[in-house]
């Protein structure tokens, strides 16, 4: 470990080849995993299990208390997995008794500003954009990608291999394998260049636009598109999550480009 002007607690569990910058601040109760660089002025906060080979640029203030009126002190953690990047003042708050820990997996790059708030659980190999503002208990699962001004609203999941356009206002949540654009957020077709990019045959992501025209190009409901997409289309692992992911939504997915959400529905009902 190198450390020059750097404040470390004496009871942080750091690993011997870590790098840690001057005036870098490194609280109680953290642990730092081998080969993980800390930039000058980051901030890293009790609760904090940060992997290996991560990369902390200066500024970032991990596992911050919660932004959260119900936060009572309770210990809750942050981690973080290996090979992770976080840019400059990023800020990862660690969770409250909801879930009692904030989860960022590995292969991840946090740009700048980004913000994860309380709860939050980022999946593996995920980029959150420049700026990207995060409510709690947002879910953005693998491979994803979040755009740079972009605002999702709490309690939203994002599908894996999914493309969130830049400062869109994301407060439904976005099935897998797709992008998401407009005011308000809409189906904008299939993520294919994400998905070639991660080894989909073209078979494959022919296959995943034929679920997702019963969803988005029928003119049929959730419930209808669903029971049509089991009894017609054969199974496959794609398909199931599509499905899995529509039925168990909770805030409802976004809609198809040609429709249009309810008077009814403010952000608050949405």
């Amino acid at each position: 470990m190198t450390q020059q002007l750097a404040y470390i607690h004496s009871d942080a569990k750091i690993a011997a080849n870590v790098e840690i910058e001057p005036f870098a601040m490194i609280h109680a109760d953290v642990e730092i995993g081998e080969g993980t660089w800390i930039g000058s002025h980051a901030v890293i906060n009790a609760g904090a299990r940060i992997g290996k080979n991560c990369r902390i640029f200066s500024g970032a203030v991990i596992s911050s208390t919660p932004q959260d009126l119900k936060y009572n002190n309770e210990y809750t953690l942050t981690i973080i997995g290996d090979n992770t990047i976080v840019r400059e003042y990023a800020t990862i708050s660690r969770g409250t008794e909801e879930h009692w820990k904030t989860v960022v997996g590995s292969g991840c790059l946090i740009m700048a500003y980004a913000h994860v708030a309380h709860d939050c659980r980022v999946g593996n190999n995920c980029i959150i954009g420049n700026n990207v503002q995060m409510a709690g208990h947002v879910h953005v699962d693998d491979w994803a990608i979040v755009s740079a001004m972009s605002a999702v609203h709490q309690f939203v999941k994002i599908g894996a291999h999914s493309f969130v356009s830049g400062a869109s206002l994301v407060r439904k949540d976005v099935p897998p394998f797709t992008k998401a654009a407009r005011e308000p957020i809409s189906y904008a077709g299939i993520n294919s260049v994400g998905l070639r990019r991660r080894g989909y045959s073209n078979e494959k992501i022919i296959e995943i636009q034929n679920i997702y025209r019963y969803i988005y190009m029928r003119g049929l409901n959730n419930a209808e598109a669903l029971q049509k997409i089991e009894l017609e289309l054969p199974p496959s692992n794609e398909r199931d999550e599509v499905v899995n992911f529509v039925r168990t939504s909770e805030r409802g997915i976004m809609k198809s480009p040609f429709q249009t959400y309810g008077s009814g529905e403010s952000e608050s009902q949405s």
